[in-house]
């Protein structure tokens, strides 16, 4: 979801006051999933993404916009979004002088207000934050062209959810029946829906949920990268598995 200086909005709570991570900042938890100690990672995100990927994209929750600047040269048309205060200045003064890009202040659920439809969405750990998701992804097929694709990342299988996803604020993990429910609710075909990163989920069992801790050491997210990652990408060339760390969905907007 970004990263960079903190926000220096109010800081939000859950209901008993408990601080919940924002989306921005060096502070943020949700970074040690995909910063600098993951770069293996974050490859392993784009090459599963960026197939799904038209010429227009509108990408949720952007952060400061490393995910979306990895298509730069291949777009047509570029909206990008965040509903951190932070995010969306810097997102602001990164393309303030490109016309091709659209910067968004938005929080859904929410009617959008884009200059144009897109063939693409793209929302990489977001809908978990959303208490109400199938509203969200009918706003998001609202701007999206007829027979467009939805590419949704979230976390996978609430036998992992613990202490870091209330830090940061997470509603829910998903399964592919829970995903799939949701995107069929709000009217939309699922392409693809399956659970990967196998022995991600693995490992954030062990050193996250069933280790106690709170959120994820950056020295072991090196180790994991090094390692786990590029041995997961393996796996998953010749099956799908039964289980991951994340699931993945590629939902199409009917014609």
């Amino acid at each position: 979801m970004g990263s960079g200086q903190p926000s220096k909005s109010k800081v939000p709570t859950s209901g008993d006051g408990e601080v919940i991570q924002p989306a921005a900042g060096e502070g943020a938890l949700e970074n040690h999933l995909g910063g600098d100690e993951a770069r293996n990672y974050r490859k392993y995100e784009y090459d599963m993404v960026a197939p799904h990927v038209g010429r227009s994209l509108l990408e949720i929750g952007s952060g400061l916009g490393h995910f979306s600047e990895q298509f730069s040269g291949r777009l047509d048309y570029l909206a990008v979004s965040d509903n951190d205060p932070y995010c969306v200045g810097e997102l602001r003064k990164r393309y303030d002088d490109n016309d091709d890009v659209e910067v968004l202040d938005l929080e859904l659920p929410a009617e959008i207000d884009i200059r144009q439809k897109v063939d693409t969405v793209v929302m990489m750990n977001v809908l978990e934050h959303i208490k109400d998701d199938v509203q969200a992804l009918k706003d998001l097929a609202s701007v999206t062209l007829p027979g467009g694709r939805i590419v949704i990342w979230v976390p996978g299988y609430m036998q992992l959810y613990g202490d870091f996803d209330r830090k940061v604020g997470h509603v829910t993990r998903y399964t592919p029946t829970t995903l799939g429910a949701s995107v069929r609710a709000a009217g939309l075909e699922p392409e693809i829906l399956k659970p990967i990163n196998f022995l991600g989920g693995i490992s954030w069992w062990v050193a996250v949920r069933r280790g106690g801790v709170g959120y994820p050491d950056p020295r072991l997210v090196k180790i994991y990268d090094r390692t786990v990652i590029p041995l997961t990408r393996g796996i998953e060339r010749l099956i799908t598995p039964p289980f991951g760390q994340t699931v993945l969905c590629v939902a199409r907007v009917p014609s």
